[in-house]
Order: C-alpha cells, then sequence, then structure tokens
C-alpha cells in the first residue's frame, strides 16, 4: 500500500511537470532568454526555498548546510552540471527533431540516473536485487524508444514544409553526441539527490519530516542549476540586446507574465517535491527506491504524450503511429510495476 502511495504521489508531480510548459505559452512579448531566465527563479529558487523551509527553519538549514558543506558543495555541482544538461537538451531536439531526440536524451537521462547511483554506493548489479533493477530499467529504456518512434512515424505525416521547419538543421552525429551529453548531464540531477544524502538524514536529525527531508537537498541542486542558465541567459542578453527588455514591459504585459511564469516554476517544481515525498513510502535499500529516478522520466514521457494528444498534436499522425504511442505508453507503465513482481 505504502509503495502505491509513493507512485500516486510521484505521478502526481510528474504530471505538474509535463503541465508547465503550457503556462509558458501564455507569456507575451519576452524574448526566450527572459521568460527563461524569471520561471527559473521561480522554479529553482523560490519554490525550491519553499519547500526547504517545509523541512527546517532557516537557522536549522544553514546549520545543516554548514555542517555538510562537503556534501552541500557536492549537490552543487552535480547541479550545475544538470543545468548545462537542460540547455543542451534543447539543441537535441534542434538536431534530431522532438521524437529522437527526446527518446535518445530522456533514455540516457533515466539510465545513467538509476545505474550511476547504485554504483556508487556498491549495489551489485548481478545480485537479484540488481537484475531485477536493470530489468526495469531496460523496460523503460524500450518504452521511451516506442515512444520515440511512434513520433518518427508521426514527423512522416506531416508536409515536407512542416517537416524541414521541425528538422531544419538535422545533423545525426552530431545530434545523438549532444542528445547523450544532455542525457547524462541531465542525470546528474539524482547524483545531486544522492550526493545530499548526509543532509537529507540531518534534516530528519533536526525534526524535519521525512516527507519533506529531501527538500534541502532538492534546493542546493536547483541552485547549482539556476547559475548555469542564469550565466547563458546573461550571455544571450547581451547577445541579442535584450536585457532591458523586461523592465520595458508594460505594467498589464509584466503581470501576465510574471504570473505565468510563477506557475510554470511551480508545476515544474512539482516533480522533485513530489519525487521527495513519494520516496519517504518506499523502503530505503529496496529496488522501488532505486529505480525511482526511472519512473519519474517514465512518468514525464507519459504525460508529456497524453498532454500532446490533449493539445491535438497527434492529430493527424494516423493509426500506426498512434498504435506505438500507446504500446510504448503502456511499456513504461508497466516498467513502473516491476520491482514489486518479484
Amino acid at each position: 500500500m505504502n509503495t502505491l502511495i509513493g507512485l500516486v504521489i510521484i505521478s502526481i508531480g510528474s504530471m505538474g511537470q509535463s503541465s508547465s510548459y503550457v503556462p509558458i505559452n501564455k507569456i507575451k512579448d519576452w524574448s526566450w532568454e527572459n521568460f527563461w531566465l524569471v520561471q527559473g527563479v521561480f522554479a529553482w529558487l523560490v519554490f525550491p526555498l519553499l519547500g526547504a523551509f517545509l523541512a527546517n527553519s532557516f537557522s536549522e538549514l544553514i546549520n545543516i548546510y554548514t555542517s555538510n558543506s562537503s556534501a552541500a558543495l557536492q549537490s552543487i555541482g552535480y547541479g550545475v552540471l544538470w543545468g548545462i544538461g537542460g540547455l543542451t537538451f534543447g539543441l537535441s531536439m534542434r538536431y534530431l527533431g522532438i521524437a529522437l531526440g527526446q527518446s535518445v536524451s530522456l533514455g540516457t537521462c533515466a539510465a545513467f540516473g538509476t545505474l550511476i547511483p547504485a554504483i556508487l554506493a556498491g549495489d551489485d548489479l548481478f545480485s537479484p536485487k540488481g537484475l531485477i533493477l536493470l530489468l526495469a530499467v531496460a523496460v523503460t529504456l524500450v518504452g521511451i524508444a516506442v515512444v520515440g518512434y511512434a513520433g518518427s512515424l508521426r514527423s512522416q505525416q506531416m508536409s515536407e514544409e512542416d517537416r524541414k521547419k521541425a528538422i531544419k538543421d538535422f545533423a545525426l552525429k552530431k545530434g545523438l553526441l549532444i542528445a547523450l551529453l544532455a542525457g547524462v548531464m541531465s542525470a546528474c540531477f539524482n547524483l545531486g539527490l544522492t550526493a545530499g544524502i548526509p543532509i537529507k538524514e540531518f534534516s530528519i536529525a533536526a525534526g524535519a519530516s521525512e516527507l519533506f527531508a529531501q527538500n534541502p537537498v532538492t534546493l542546493l541542486v536547483t541552485m547549482g542549476g539556476f547559475l548555469t542558465n542564469f550565466v547563458y541567459c546573461v550571455y544571450m542578453n547581451r547577445k541579442n540586446k535584450t536585457s532591458g527588455e523586461i523592465f520595458r514591459s508594460s505594467r498589464p504585459v509584466l503581470v501576465n507574465n510574471l504570473l505565468f511564469c510563477a506557475l510554470a516554476g511551480l508545476l515544474w517544481y512539482s516533480q522533485f517535491f513530489g519525487l521527495g515525498m513519494g520516496q519517504s513510502f518506499f523502503e530505503p535499500e529496496s529496488v522501488m527506491m532505486a529505480f525511482s529516478w526511472s519512473i519519474l522520466m517514465a512518468l514525464n514521457v507519459i504525460f508529456s504524450n497524453v498532454w500532446g494528444v490533449i493539445l491535438k498534436e497527434w492529430s493527424g499522425a494516423g493509426k500506426r503511429a498512434i498504435s506505438f504511442l500507446v504500446i510504448g505508453m503502456m511499456i513504461l507503465i508497466f516498467s513502473l510495476v516491476i520491482p514489486n513482481l518479484f
């Protein structure tokens, strides 16, 4: 029962993340680098900080971080690397298209984000527990690949003009290298959470509920990611001469954009807020706990495509593409229960 509750909580968070790009479409008159940075302030600083306060007070957080400075710096460092993954994720879709780019990036992120922490923890991947974990990850990768194939079938139904717009800079070798880099770097988020386990334990010792004890660690990782994105967005501001764009906005546009950036940031953060809460219902050394990162990635793929269906992005894709989409999503759903079948 606890496992089911954990899965439901992670699912709700994932559904929020997959919905975070909807309010972004409501942002007006701002260049990419400005709305991306503003929503990042909410997603990577404001809401993670509020989440950390649910676990511990400000003075307690300072004491926790200073008492575990090495773990804190590692979490921030992995966050910086994760920020690189977020930026290169967009490039992977530019060179490979959404279907192939997402499949390679998310598949790599799911695999590396799950297996590397297990290896670093000294787990034997050829033990019964390790083999179950490998099987679950493999099934997740198959599901993501099938969904990606469905996306490629959908693109085949597009007109030549639309296809060129979608993948006008198609470059297979370059795209694959960037997608692999994006996946590995994005997996660093989970490495940051793993590095911050001493902080989580210290947070609980300081009185935090296990439901919220991971939030102080999440804050450190997102802070690192914010640093990477801040540097890049400032660079783009200077390159495109858009640094004063926000302050030149009319009051209605400014209020509108701030509200939708805040909503996007809240929805995005909900995936990791939900991940931390959901993990508290899993046994600490269980396969389910080790597999939880892949669970989040699988759910992100599922809910992202659910939104695609709702927004009619799959209209005219053809029965074959829809069939593979459904099969891929069923495989991903099946992967979520594999750890509980043995």
